[in-house]
Parts: C-alpha cells; sequence; structure tokens
C-alpha cells in the first residue's frame, strides 16, 4: 500500500498519487492560507499606520483649540506650525512615518472630497471657467521662469523642471506625475519636494496676511490661493484661514488647476521622446531599434486623482438633493478638522536634514518662482477686474 499524505485515505499501487499539502489546506469556506495571510498582511499594514495617525489626531485636537482660541490664526495653520516643532524637538522616530503619511495624503484627500458636498455642478463649472484664465497666464508664467531663472542659477534641467511644475501645477502631486515621464533621479524627486514643502510652509503663513492687507473678498483670495499656492494641503489651510467661501472657491480652482498636468505630462512625454531619439541618432543607434530607450507611454487615466472624482461625485449629489440640508454643517465641520490633522501631519513630516540638502540654488530657483506665480496671479486678476 502507498501511503497519501491525506489523513485517514490509502490507494492502491495502481491508483494515481494525489498529493495534497496540509499547508494549502482549505478552511470551511473555501478560503486558502495564503488568502488569509493577504487579511493578515493587510491588518498589520493597518496596524502599523496607527501610531502615527494618533499623533497627527493628538496635535490635530490641540492645534483645533488654539484654532478657537486665535480664530485669525485657525486650526489648520496651527496643526502645520505644532506638527514642526514636534517633529524637530521630538523627532517622533519610523515608528509612526506610515501613520503620519496617510494622514498627510489619506485624509486630506477625504477631506477634499468631503467638500463636495457644499457645492453643485454649477458652482464648479463657474468657478471653473471663470478661473481658467488666471490659471494658464499663471502656469505658463511659472514654467518659462522656471526655465530661465533654473539656467542662470545652474540648477540642471530635470530639477527645474519638477521645481516648476510642482509650483505651477499641484506640489508633490505633479512632482509624482512628472518623475517617470521626464526620467528624474531620485535625488531630484527630493530635492524638489523639499523646496516645494518649504514655500507650502511660507504660503499658509503669509498669505491669510496678505490678502487682509490687499482687502481681498472671499472669491478674490480663493482664487489667489487656488493659483497661487502649490500644494492642495497648503490651498486648503491658507483658504480656510481666510474664510469658508474663499476655502469652497479655492478647492474648485485647486482641483480645475491639477488638471492641467494631464497636458502637461503629454506635452513632457512628447519632448522627452524627441531627446531620446536625438540622443540616439547623435550615438549612432541602430535604425532597427528606434524605440531603444524612449520613456514609456503617458496613462492620462492615472493622472486623474481619485479625489477629484470622488469631490464631482460629491458635488452632483448635492446637486440632485441626495445630500440633506441638515448634513452640510456636521460634514464641513468634519472636513475642517481632517484637513487639520492632514496639515499637522504634514508639519510632522518635516525633514531638517533633506530640507539642508537641498542646497541654495534649488531653494532660491523655488523662491523666485513662489514670487513670480503670487504676483502673477494678483496682476491677472486685476487686469481681468476680478479684483
Amino acid at each position: 500500500m502507498t501511503s497519501c499524505p491525506i489523513e485517514g485515505y490509502s490507494a492502491g499501487a495502481g491508483a494515481p498519487r494525489v498529493v495534497i499539502m496540509k499547508d494549502a489546506s482549505l478552511s470551511r469556506s473555501g478560503t486558502t492560507r495564503p488568502l488569509r495571510s493577504a487579511r493578515a498582511a493587510r491588518f498589520h499594514g493597518f496596524a502599523a499606520q496607527l501610531p502615527g495617525l494618533a499623533l497627527a489626531v493628538g496635535v490635530a485636537l490641540v492645534a483645533t483649540a488654539l484654532g478657537r482660541l486665535v480664530p485669525v490664526v485657525g486650526g489648520p495653520v496651527s496643526g502645520i506650525v505644532l506638527g514642526v516643532l514636534v517633529a524637530v524637538a521630538v523627532r517622533p522616530g519610523e515608528r509612526t512615518r506610515p501613520g503620519v503619511a496617510f494622514a498627510a495624503r489619506g485624509v486630506l484627500q477625504a477631506a477634499v472630497v468631503l467638500l463636495g458636498a457644499q457645492l453643485s455642478l454649477g458652482q464648479v463649472l463657474r468657478v471653473g471657467a471663470g478661473s481658467l484664465p488666471v490659471m494658464l497666464v499663471t502656469l505658463a508664467v511659472c514654467l518659462a521662469a522656471a526655465y530661465w531663472i533654473g539656467r542662470r542659477l545652474g540648477v540642471v534641467r530635470d530639477l527645474r523642471t519638477l521645481i516648476g511644475v510642482g509650483t505651477g501645477i499641484c506640489g508633490a502631486s505633479a512632482i509624482a506625475a512628472v518623475t517617470p515621464v521626464i526620467g528624474a533621479a531620485e535625488a531630484e524627486v527630493a530635492y524638489a519636494v523639499s523646496t516645494i514643502f518649504v514655500f507650502n510652509i511660507a504660503a499658509v503663513l503669509t498669505f491669510p496676511a496678505l490678502g487682509h492687507l490687499l482687502g481681498l473678498g472671499q472669491h478674490a483670495f480663493g482664487l489667489f490661493a487656488g493659483t497661487a499656492v502649490n500644494d492642495m494641503s497648503s490651498v486648503v489651510a491658507a483658504a480656510t484661514t481666510y474664510g469658508g467661501p474663499a476655502a469652497d472657491y479655492a478647492v474648485v480652482v485647486k482641483l480645475a488647476r491639477t488638471l492641467l498636468i494631464i497636458p502637461v505630462c503629454l506635452g513632457l512625454a512628447a519632448l522627452a521622446r524627441r531627446r531620446a531619439r536625438t540622443a540616439d541618432a547623435a550615438a549612432g543607434a541602430a535604425p532597427a531599434d528606434p524605440k531603444r530607450a524612449l520613456p514609456a507611454p503617458v496613462r492620462v487615466g492615472r493622472l486623474v486623482p481619485w479625489f477629484l472624482v470622488g469631490f464631482l461625485v460629491l458635488a452632483a449629489a448635492n446637486t440632485a438633493g441626495l445630500v440633506p440640508a441638515a448634513a452640510h454643517g456636521p460634514l464641513g465641520s468634519l472636513a475642517g478638522f481632517l484637513i487639520t490633522v492632514a496639515l499637522s501631519a504634514i508639519g510632522l513630516s518635516t525633514e531638517p536634514a533633506g530640507l539642508r540638502r537641498t542646497g541654495p540654488a534649488p531653494l532660491l530657483l523655488g523662491g523666485c518662482l513662489w514670487l513670480v506665480v503670487s504676483a502673477t496671479s494678483l496682476a491677472v486678476q486685476f487686469a481681468t477686474r476680478y479684483l
């Protein structure tokens, strides 16, 4: 008799041999252990995020209390300042990094989606169309300035491209989208993100005061923040500090501005492929291999952020009357607190060593572009009689 690895069963010598490993045994529901292992991995991943998420929520609670005591500063600004102080003084360490990263991006994106419940599709379309001239002129001036100023400062081509699109469109998200298109090095990405981060904080701290100094109305400031601040988190923080209507307006402008990454990426991809072909021709590449070392094609669908879709879906639901009016207040308050959590996490993400490694030239380029974009946004609003 030939024993079979199934307990309580044996087969004769002429029977086909069946081997069933105990490690792959089925449960009563038919689920294999690899699937259970996948669920366990997801659970452990969530558990790894808890310390950092709890830290960000704790900082946000303190920041919210401070924001109520000093309304002119507000919770989001207090959150980012407290987060920076904790990051520099305490240095929470690697254990909190996964949760802080999730709070800085995922929580902020959820907050943006919730803001859609405050608006209708008609408002979104009107604001997007009305802000288009300011967005287009601001982006064109920013990219031209990045090329011209960056060359004179000696900043390498890919790094000045990353800083230019990060400042002109949507901060770290634009940098992440453009990086594979132009084949930028990791060090250049780190420098660009660090540079953008510095001026995100500067915008949050200075723009509300500048808006009051210039006497900007809520919609004018919303357009200013939506077109002159480079990252969604900083746009929301600065505009929320200025006022609720400014925040609603700025979010729509910023989301419309985010879509500009699609034509920019397509244009950069075409330019990168042309440069690759030129380099191949100069190096004597074989005609039979025309695609050698060419950048991968850009997939447009991947450039549209999910939270933009969620924002539009919720705005459509509100337009259709599916979001009760009584829910607008609580949803707005929840979105505001989630914004404070995200900004607290962004403050906690501060790495002084990384900022020091950036060096003076990229930082100077980022500062120049920040000033150019801010001045251009205000100038175009004035020229179009929007102010």
